[in-house]
């Protein structure tokens, strides 16, 4: 069972986080998952991957139903729990090329749990249809549906399946210093014209409430309770990081990071930021 632990836990983990958004949730369920194959005598099955991660996904389908619940009740946007993907040991062996974009986790949110299983099953974990039916205990052709109907409700053309590559590190160092200095002119040209930002304070801190869009209220944003929220000391503090293995921004007091930063960048310019300020789930971002 150790062997296989080893061997699984990265996977599994990544399954959970992007069936849950929740690095707090998925790896009690990784736990809980192995706990119970310790009695089932995994290494005698045939497929103990394809065992696991079934185990993984009933699981994560039982916590669906009280997570939706919350999220109905939370306040504000909510966004999936960010990580430092260079830095979390308990998350080394995750693949940082082969987690689902940040902004991906988000459209996420608005599918079934049939719908979000199978296309995490196919797209992040790269499983063919025929496993995905005997997984799941559907038809082929019922994942195929089920994946199309993920597709339209998240609103995703076929190139945007492709891997996405996050922006460069002297690109969001660019977008920093146009931050610091506030540059309005800068960062305008650094925005897509329909950008959208989300920010999630969850009720417990100041953040925007409903999403912000177009350029011009961006910027303005940006430049604006961003900008003030991250000054220490007459200057805006500020750095760089690994999140969800992409480039992203983390801000930070005297008392610790109080907000992540995450952007989804294309041809160069932003077309989404998200900004997680509820202090419940920046655990893994840093004290």
């Amino acid at each position: 069972m150790n062997e296989l632990y080893t061997q699984y836990k990265g996977l599994l983990f990544k399954l959970a986080y992007q069936l849950t958004g929740s690095v707090s949730d998925s790896e009690d369920v990784v736990q809980d998952v192995f706990l119970k194959a310790m009695d089932i005598h995994v290494e005698q099955l045939a497929n103990p991957k394809a065992y696991l991660c079934k185990m993984v996904t009933n699981r994560c389908r039982d916590l669906h139903k009280t997570a939706r619940k919350k999220r109905e009740e939370y306040f504000g946007e909510w966004l999936p729990e960010p990580f430092l993907t260079s830095e979390v040991d308990a998350l080394e062996s995750v693949v940082h090329e082969d987690l689902l974009s940040y902004a991906m986790l988000v459209l996420l949110e608005r599918l079934s749990v049939a719908e979000r299983s199978v296309f995490v099953l196919r797209e992040a974990l790269g499983f063919d249809y025929q496993e995905i039916a005997e997984l799941l205990e559907k038809s082929e052709a019922n994942c195929r549906k089920l994946f199309s109907r993920a597709n339209a409700k998240m609103g995703l053309r076929q190139e945007e399946l492709a891997p996405h590559e996050g922006a460069g590190q002297e690109w969001i160092q660019a977008f920093l210093a146009a931050l610091k200095q506030g540059n309005i002119n800068q960062i305008l040209a650094m925005l897509d014209q329909e950008v959208v930002l989300v920010s999630d304070g969850g009720g417990k801190v100041q953040a925007a409430v409903e999403p912000i869009v177009t350029r011009e209220r961006v910027a303005s944003f940006l430049l604006g309770p961003v900008r003030q929220n991250a000054m220490v000391n007459g200057e805006v503090a500020a750095e760089i990081r690994q999140i969800n293995g992409n480039y992203g921004i983390v801000l930070r007091s005297s008392e610790g990071v109080h907000t992540a930063g995450l952007l989804h960048v294309e041809n160069g310019v932003v077309r989404n930021l998200f900004f997680v300020r509820n202090p419940e789930k920046l655990t893994y971002v840093g004290e």
